[in-house]
């Protein structure tokens, strides 16, 4: 197949691509046509159909289509004219190959993982842990292919490993460099701080907010979920399970971020940093990525709160 990133102004291309949206639109001339967002793992890209020919089969949104299309451009934007399409049959297309996915291995990510909880000598926090990954194997297999997010970072499959997986190996660092903290608390928090992401957004195609999502949110449906987890493990105590959940609700850090709370344990404190810095990080290589070839400013980034450009090397 073509990925979007790889196509050029001119080319005739006849491939498979997920169809993002579809809109019915009218021209000034009362004609109707499609404006369709096509999308690979590589990016998107705006397509129009102008002609509704025979050529054109049924189709809806989040199909996966294939298409027979001439690559043009539109205000210093690639487009895509599209002739004929039809729906793609079973066995045409991976699904991997249309949703961003997480650049690293998802097995090798799932056994860091494992290492951290073997890792971990408390003995209720090993359980819990246990408990969510690796005595559920349906938990397993959703949290190693969900985003972490709709937008703004690790909005791709895998997205939710690579996110946490990162925030905790960084909470392991701060551990050894840091005696103060309590390491198991920290990288159980770690592990744990974003699963309520699995109920706040639905898995892809979609990567939308559920109704549940909308109305709590992933830090309250973690620290309830979490809390559900912990009251099931005999004689886990009261103190350390509030303290684990303490330091759920404040991993956004500020009030404004969405946390409940601001951290009041140290280890509340350093997940905080941890998370902050992962996403930020991810958030700015995505900008990168995104404009591989442009060394001038990216503009403003809400997230990042400045004007960012790539380092320039001489």
């Amino acid at each position: 197949m073509r990925y979007i990133r790889e196509l050029h102004e001119g080319e005739n291309i006849t491939g498979v691509y997920f169809c993002k949206t579809k809109t019915v639109a009218k021209t000034k001339a009362d004609k109707t046509y499609y404006s369709l967002v096509l999308q690979d793992k590589t990016g998107t890209i705006d397509a129009k159909v102008w002609n509704l020919s025979n050529g054109i089969e049924h189709f809806e949104a989040l199909d996966y289509i294939c298409i027979d299309a001439q690559v043009t451009s539109y205000n210093n934007q690639l487009q895509m004219n599209v002739s004929r399409i039809r729906k793609a049959r079973e066995g045409e297309y991976v699904v991997s190959e249309y949703m961003p996915c997480s650049p690293y291995k998802t097995e090798e990510m799932f056994d860091a993982v494992q290492k951290l909880i073997a890792d971990t000598k408390d003995p209720y926090l090993h359980a819990l842990l246990s408990t969510f990954f690796l005595e559920d194997d349906a938990f397993a297999k959703d949290y190693k292919k969900h985003s972490a997010a709709k937008m703004v970072h690790h909005g791709f499959i895998g997205g939710l490993l690579h996110h946490s997986l990162f925030v905790a190996k960084t909470c392991e660092f701060l551990a050894k460099q840091y005696p103060v903290l309590n390491r198991d608390l920290l990288i159980t928090a770690a592990l744990l701080h974003d699963v309520g992401k699995l109920r706040e957004i639905s898995d892809f195609p979609e990567n939308d907010y559920t109704d549940e999502g909308q109305l709590l949110g992933h830090i309250v449906i973690g620290a309830m979920w979490i809390g559900e987890k912990c009251d099931a493990i005999e004689g886990f105590p009261k103190k350390l399970k509030d303290e684990l959940l303490h330091c759920i609700v404040a991993h956004h850090g500020e009030l404004e971020f969405g946390s409940p709370k601001k951290p009041a344990l140290i280890e509340a404190l350093a997940l905080a940093f941890a998370d902050n810095m992962d996403a930020k990080i991810e958030t700015f290589t995505e900008l990168l990525q995104a404009n591989p070839d442009t060394t001038e400013w990216l503009g403003f980034n809400k997230l990042l709160e400045s004007n960012v450009r790539r380092t320039v090397l001489s």
